[in-house]
């Protein structure tokens, strides 16, 4: 288990010791040090680089929002936000924050906003290591002119899962759905979640073998068995493996479309 440094940003002393306290209890966590106000925190994550920062957000001078403006995006800690009060739940997660506590936090608490940092970090490095991955490939394939013209549309999928990265051929993907900022790649054996767009995965696949038919779920056409009612006035595709589909009611002219298409073709 790799260990979580993690920098704690309050003005209130015993808040910081009491945080302090609860964090040296947690497996796979030390302390990479205590700043009291929003200058000290910008010096000392730039210093030390911390994986996760405690962060208040009332504090005199600058706020915790404030602070973090002053930061480089690209390099800054998974934010785990620590207050007394409950009406900045919004704009903490519109930053990004992977949790918000509110004061006093219990143990429970702290160590379930650790366990969900460390989650957070682990995904950001495999998102990390698949770039690099990305550009090995890249850099493997034949020069343009040493080989035919490349298609439109991604054959293959390179997932991050467990420490690897799992290829996973256009061919097999029976279905796509979102799952929050991630998409969710049904094969028939297996299904797993890549760091991807909705909107970016319906470019990627090829139009004549792939249907967007809600904003969260994308199938392969010659998968499509059945469209059936569903309650409340809503309609559903069934798949002929068994899973069943929403149709959004944006997208319900399209899957007419194709099976207007199929039907001239019978």
């Amino acid at each position: 288990m790799k260990t979580l440094r993690v920098l704690i940003v309050d003005d209130e002393p015993l808040a910081r010791r009491r945080n302090s306290t609860m964090l040296r209890h947690i497996q796979g966590v030390e302390i990479a040090g205590e700043a009291t106000d929003g200058d000290e925190a910008i010096r000392m994550i730039r210093e030390l680089v911390p994986d996760v920062l405690l962060l208040d957000i009332e504090m005199p001078g600058m706020s915790g929002f404030e602070c973090l403006t002053q930061l480089d995006p690209q390099t800054l800690p998974i934010v785990l936000f620590v207050t007394a009060f409950d009406h900045y739940a919004v704009k903490a997660f519109d930053v990004s924050a992977v949790d918000y506590l509110l004061k006093p936090v219990s143990f429970d608490r702290m160590h379930s906003a650790i366990a969900r940092a460390r989650n957070a970090l682990a995904t950001r490095d495999a998102d990390s290591r698949m770039a690099e991955v990305t550009n090995v490939i890249a850099a493997l394939r034949p020069e343009p002119e040493q080989q035919p013209a490349a298609p439109r549309y991604e054959t293959e999928f390179w997932v991050p899962r467990r420490g690897e990265f799992v290829r996973v051929p256009a061919s097999q993907i029976e279905w796509v759905e979102a799952e929050r900022d991630y998409v969710r790649l049904h094969t028939r054996t297996t299904s797993l979640l890549l760091r991807e767009t909705m909107a970016s995965m319906e470019a990627r696949l090829d139009p004549m073998q792939f249907l967007r038919v809600h904003r969260s779920a994308i199938v392969r056409q010659s998968l499509i068995g059945a469209i059936r009612q569903g309650g409340y006035g809503t309609i559903k595709l069934g798949l002929t493996t068994g899973v069943e589909v929403p149709i959004g009611r944006t997208y319900t002219a399209s899957v007419r479309q194709l099976l207007s298409r199929r039907d001239l073709a019978a």
